[in-house]
Parts: C-alpha cells; sequence; structure tokens
C-alpha cells in the first residue's frame, strides 16, 4: 500500500517568492551582467513577450533590465542576428530560444485558433499568388524589411493596422513558417527563408531542430516548462503561458504528480492546489520553512510575465493591472503606459514614465501605491534608486517626479532622489 504524503504548505508571500525566485528576480544582480546573462534569462522564462511601444524601452529590453539591472541593449539584437533565439507566436509575439524551435514550429501549425493564423491562412486563400511571389523574391533577393516596399494601395487600405500589402504578406508568411526573422534594424523586422535562418544559427553553433513533436509530449514539454517558469502555479494559469490549450483543471496533472515531475502543494489562502516544477524542490523547501527572503526592487514592463496574466497577479499578489495603452485617453485611470512596481516580494505600485531620449529626462508623470503600502522612508529610498537606475540605462539622467497618491510621497520621493 502506497504511504499518502501530507501536502507541503506555504503562505502567500513564500509562494510569491518562489514565483519571482523562478523568474530570476528575487535578489538584485551581484554583478553586473554579461552577454551570456541575456539568454540565460531568456531561457529562465523560455518565453520573452515583443511589443513596440517605446515611451521607455520597448517591453523585451526591459524584461531584461529587470532581471539584469544595466545591460547593453544590443545584446538581446545580437543574439536574434546569430540565431540563439528565434522570434514566433507563443504568449503572442516572443523571442525563444532556438532549442526550444521544434516544440514552438509544431505548436504553430496547430494554432488555427490564434488571430495571426486565422489571418495568415484566409490571406494566403485569398492572396496566394501574391504571396507565393513575394516568397520567391526573398529566395532569389535575400532578407528583406517591409519598408524596402513602398504602399502601392493607399493610406488606411484596411487589414492588420492599417499595414501596406507587402507588410501583411510577409507577417503572414512569417506566421505561417515559410519566412522567420532573420535580424532586426532599428527594431524592423528582417524577414527571410526558414531555411537559410536555420542554416545560419546552425553555422553560428545555435542548431535548432526540426524534427516531429508529437502532440502529447508537446503538451507534457509546455505545462512543465510553464510551472518551472512561473515557479508555482494554479493549473488553471498553465497553458495561458505559452497559450498552448484550454485551462488545465487538477485532474489534468495526476500524472506530473504521481511520475514525481511536478509537487502539489497548498499555498495560504487559495482554495485550489498548487504546482511546483520537481527542479524548485530546494527553492520550495525554502519556501515551507519561511526562508526565501525578496529584496529586489524594480519597475516592470506591462508585458512582464509577472504581471501578463491578470487573473495570476491578482491572486499572487493581490494586484489587480490592466495596461491602458489601448484605452481611450478620457477612459484611463492610470495612465498610457504605466509600470508596476517590484518591491521585496510585492507589487506595491504602479509607475507612469515617459523617457525623453532627446533631452536626457526621465519623466515620472505619476505614481501610484497600493492601498495599505506604508509610504515611507524605506520604500522611497529603495524606489529612487530603482528609478535613478532605470533612468540611467536610459541615458536620461534628468529625473522628475509629477503627482503621487497619496501625495505626500512625492516629497519623500524626491528627497531620496536628491540625495541617492
Amino acid at each position: 500500500m502506497t504511504a499518502v504524503t501530507a501536502p507541503i504548505h506555504v503562505g502567500l508571500q513564500q509562494a510569491r517568492n518562489l514565483h519571482l525566485s523562478a523568474q530570476g528576480m528575487l535578489a538584485r544582480p551581484r554583478r553586473r551582467a554579461r552577454r551570456a546573462d541575456v539568454l540565460g534569462a531568456i531561457a529562465r522564462m523560455r518565453v520573452l513577450q515583443i511589443d513596440t511601444i517605446h515611451v521607455v524601452a520597448r517591453s523585451p529590453y526591459l524584461v531584461l533590465f529587470s532581471r539584469l539591472g544595466s545591460y547593453a541593449t544590443r545584446w538581446l539584437d545580437d543574439l536574434l542576428a546569430e540565431g540563439a533565439i528565434f522570434e514566433c507566436w507563443a504568449h503572442e509575439a516572443c523571442f525563444a530560444p532556438s532549442v526550444d524551435y521544434a516544440l514552438h514550429r509544431h505548436h504553430m501549425q496547430g494554432r488555427d485558433g490564434h488571430w495571426s493564423m486565422k489571418h495568415a491562412r484566409r490571406m494566403h486563400r485569398e492572396q496566394a499568388e501574391a504571396m507565393e511571389s513575394l516568397l520567391a523574391l526573398v529566395r532569389e533577393r535575400g532578407p528583406v524589411r517591409a519598408a524596402d516596399f513602398e504602399r502601392s494601395d493607399g493610406a488606411g487600405s484596411g487589414g492588420w493596422w492599417g499595414w501596406k500589402s507587402e507588410k501583411r504578406w510577409l507577417e503572414a508568411l512569417f506566421a505561417l513558417g515559410e519566412l522567420m526573422i532573420a535580424r532586426r534594424e532599428n527594431f524592423q523586422r528582417v524577414y527571410d527563408l526558414r531555411e537559410r535562418v536555420l542554416e545560419a544559427a546552425r553555422a553560428n553553433g545555435h542548431p535548432a531542430r526540426e524534427e516531429a513533436v508529437a502532440d502529447e509530449r508537446l503538451q507534457r514539454e509546455f505545462a512543465l516548462g510553464a510551472v518551472k517558469a512561473l515557479g508555482v502555479a494554479q493549473a488553471r494559469w498553465i497553458n495561458d503561458y505559452f497559450r498552448s490549450g484550454r485551462k488545465l483543471k487538477d485532474a489534468d496533472l495526476d500524472g506530473f504528480v504521481d511520475s514525481g515531475d511536478l509537487l502539489r502543494i497548498e499555498v495560504a489562502g487559495w482554495g485550489a492546489p498548487a504546482y511546483v516544477h520537481r527542479d524548485h524542490r530546494e527553492a520550495l523547501a525554502q519556501a515551507a520553512a519561511g526562508r526565501l527572503r525578496a529584496t529586489h526592487t524594480s519597475l516592470l514592463s506591462p508585458f512582464d510575465p509577472v504581471v501578463w496574466d491578470r487573473e495570476r497577479a491578482a491572486t499572487l499578489f493581490g494586484f489587480d493591472y490592466r495596461i491602458e495603452c489601448y484605452t481611450p485617453a478620457p477612459k484611463r485611470r492610470w495612465g498610457y503606459y504605466v509600470l508596476p512596481i517590484l518591491h521585496r516580494g510585492r507589487l506595491v505600485g504602479r509607475l507612469d514614465a515617459k523617457a525623453h531620449r532627446a533631452d536626457g529626462l526621465f519623466e515620472v508623470k505619476a505614481l501610484y501605491l497600493e492601498e495599505g503600502v506604508a509610504a515611507d522612508e524605506a520604500l522611497a529610498s529603495a524606489l529612487a534608486a530603482a528609478i535613478r537606475q532605470c533612468a540611467d540605462w536610459h541615458a536620461t539622467p534628468e529625473v522628475t517626479i509629477g503627482r503621487s497618491e497619496p501625495k505626500g510621497f512625492r516629497r519623500i520621493l524626491q528627497a531620496a532622489l536628491s540625495t541617492g
């Protein structure tokens, strides 16, 4: 008869710390970032979401900054160009390590329900001849950018974000897997044939396997990979990480628990079990003993894995977060591009910022602390250091603070900035 093991219990703050430990944000880096650390951070997260908004550094660069501190942004661009990472549709548009290429390629072929694939398949049905001509052009002439083509169909012609036809065709061919992103130039995608991009990656020592992946293995890899990247997760959160299928139930994970791949635990205040990857067993033991300490303070991208799932952020951190850049200005509560504030294992507020690069100015338009957060000098000192480091990394050393809630915190924060 098999002995029944009592479940492991952890407190809510220790669950938060488990998550941050897995994401590489439990503590500040102990040394300056190196090029290899960028790839290491992406490998730890498994996916790095891409977004083009740049009122501050574009999201993928900011996500890395939150984990690594100051680093050279060209390192991310170099990793893409040499094939250590590649672009794919996963949790929306993402960078992923090239060792995961086979998983994402197989997953892409089964993503008929995703908007990118729906558009791509429809466009290929309706404009197959034009798309094949464009593909032949790339095959003959080499890599291309959308900017290499003049608009021929007039502004406001419809389609994806009003893109010109060639841009839509390139994006459709990328979604279908015929083209890949060879590199980025000023963050513009440079498209090339899949086989040429993969061959260049192999030549640079980054072989991306193309073998077929069985559906059962795919679901296993994504489920276990998501739990490992998250540190701790409820069943219903798991498949959102790679957008790999329907929401899971606890019964779907019984096999992983029985095999020892996942540990089923209890988190104080949660009405559902939680799961921890076997590779985090040591961190879990520390958490169960109350010994995981979070000491990091940083500004987060709106597309950081910590906050991109609204339900998960609310359950883990008691933090209700929705990005408002897609909301009409009169309906915004917080601001256009608001950065969550991570402080010692808690999400304590949000900050509406803009980097005026030409003027060397980092503008904090508004800052809002969460209800119940102590607006004291200790928080101001840590936050001032985080803002200062972020501003310096943007090459915008002058920092200004607009309004704050609570109002008195502005004065304390400005004093901390002036003495930091």
